[in-house]
């Protein structure tokens, strides 16, 4: 099985050199690509001279995480791509559980493996955890992360199972079911646009993967931090944007007043939080989504049949009313 781990760039030459050491020892049986998204740093140069057996990739612009990888990953030959995060430490022997879950159902178009945290590596990591879902208001979640409640990995969740979203922190996805798709959503720029695309994967009839038994440690926040109402702004848009475009048709536009709604209750709260300009994101994140709300529209018209989801039950409610903070 050809795999190609690209790792996409953008100014991150500290993060390559700390990082890109693990993937080139642990990861022989793959080709390794640097996707640079028009960095104005010296890393592509600090790449040449360490790591002349990668392949640069160098993009025009800096399209985001989306356009970022659909453009690099036109030139790229390999069955399956590894799009892998530059702030991510990879183990001994993480390919090789993926592989055998590949070649064990042809069916299997996507696979994340157990990502934990890289500054406390006994805790599962924001971005993906043991494997992600959705609930029945479209917020995502995963086993190990609930909202901000993370759970300390012990061996909980080794298993393999099928899972509602990989994280593009690090995702294993099939070259052709990428391309067939038309890869990443471009209007989304960064955040959640691996959670639409998995929704499109399975709306194929295609099935993702969780593999606990490959394990890699993620940074996390190396481009936007928690604390930046960007990443506030791109996270709600965005989560609008999925809903609108894949839900079933008797739920998507009754689903998105209630989130709207929900949004609104979530703005309150950063206020009273003394966290204004996470609030004007919200507020700035909705007026975006109704500017590209006939855009959003047309890409639903023309979507194939729509899976429901996984999970019927509301994570807020569980979380913040029953008090339930962790995924079993």
């Amino acid at each position: 099985m050809k795999i190609a781990i690209v790792i996409l760039n953008w100014n991150g030459k500290k993060l390559l050199k700390q990082f890109l050491p693990s993937v080139i020892s642990y990861s022989k049986e793959a080709t390794i690509y640097i996707a640079d998204n028009a960095s104005t740093d010296d890393s592509i140069n600090f790449i040449k001279e360490n790591y002349p057996e990668t392949t640069i990739i160098q993009n025009k612009v800096n399209g985001g995480y989306a356009k970022g990888y659909n453009d690099a990953l036109q030139h790229i030959e390999a069955e399956v791509y590894c799009l892998l995060n530059s702030d991510i430490e990879v183990s001994k022997n993480w390919l090789q559980p993926v592989i055998k879950q590949f070649k064990s159902d042809t069916n299997i178009a996507a696979i994340q493996p157990k990502i934990l945290d890289y500054k406390d590596k006994s805790k599962f990591e924001y971005a993906g955890a043991g494997g992600g879902f959705i609930d029945k208001y479209g917020y995502p979640y995963c086993r190990g992360r609930v909202f901000n409640t993370i759970e300390t990995d012990n061996n909980q969740y080794n298993d393999a199972i099928d899972v509602f979203w990989a994280s593009g922190a690090c995702m294993f996805i099939k070259s052709n079911i990428f391309h067939q798709l038309n890869g990443f959503d471009e209007a989304y720029f960064a955040h959640q646009e691996e959670i639409d695309l998995s929704w499109r994967i399975q709306n194929l009839g295609y099935r993702i993967k969780y593999v606990g038994t490959s394990t890699v440690y993620h940074v996390g926040g190396a481009t936007l931090t928690t604390q930046n109402p960007k990443k506030t702004f791109l996270n709600f848009r965005n989560s609008l944007f999925i809903l609108l475009k894949n839900t079933p048709e008797n739920k998507g536009f009754g689903l998105i007043f209630i989130r709207l709604c929900l949004d609104g209750i979530a703005g309150i709260k950063y206020l009273l939080e003394l966290k204004p300009l996470h609030t004007l994101a919200i507020i700035k994140a909705h007026f975006s989504f109704y500017a590209n709300l006939l855009e959003i529209l047309k890409k639903r018209a023309s979507s194939p049949k729509k899976q429901d989801y996984y999970n019927t039950k509301s994570i807020v409610w569980d979380y913040f009313i029953t008090n339930k903070k962790v995924h079993s």
